[in-house]
């Protein structure tokens, strides 16, 4: 029994992903994408956002898939409290970037509230250290997905706060908190 104890440490070690987060005071990278806004395709700027304050952004892993699905919907219904906070709020995902547009207007999870933004091949995810390489081929994606990170970026492009979780149920509470704290400042 005693050994059997290390063995299931270590390949649980192993199976976790390392979550290496930008850390607060860390200038974001910039990167232009495709989003979608309630099924609409445009174009989304992350220094043209920060022109009109902070934004707050979640990486998922993939559209249409449990935890992703509370954390979006919980992300929508708050919407409206980002917005009093004169905020943005954009969801970015590697995983199942095929489907974004029609997610983005699901009313039962965006219903087209905030811009879902498509990051194929987790290009944008592994600037921001928010994504993880998948060891197998999955329906999700090939090669890297996002992992469950939320950034909280002040209009001069400095990280304010970074969270990372699995579970989504504390992504926008962590968010809106430091939204509110950089506000409550300025």
């Amino acid at each position: 029994m005693m050994r059997f104890i290390p063995i299931v440490a270590v390949v649980a070690a192993l199976a976790t992903p390392a979550f290496a987060d930008l850390k607060p005071g860390t200038k974001a990278p910039d990167f232009t994408t495709d989003a979608y806004t309630a099924g609409t395709a445009h174009k989304f700027k992350l220094s043209d956002a920060l022109k009109k304050g902070p934004v707050v952004m979640y990486f998922f892993p993939a559209a249409y898939t449990g935890g992703c699905n509370i954390e979006t919907k919980m992300f929508s219904d708050a919407a409206e409290q980002y917005k009093a906070q004169k905020a943005t709020l954009v969801g970015i995902t590697a995983g199942n970037v095929d489907r974004i547009a029609e997610y983005s207007k699901d009313t039962q999870y965006c219903a087209g509230k905030f811009p879902l933004l498509a990051d194929p091949g987790a290009k944008i995810a592994k600037q921001y250290e928010a994504s993880r390489e998948l060891t197998a081929p999955s329906a999700l994606a090939t090669g890297a997905i996002s992992t469950r990170t939320s950034y909280v970026l002040a209009p001069n492009g400095q990280v304010l706060h970074a969270y990372t979780e699995s579970k989504p149920q504390e992504h926008v509470a962590q968010t809106l908190g430091a939204v509110k704290a950089y506000q409550d400042k300025n």
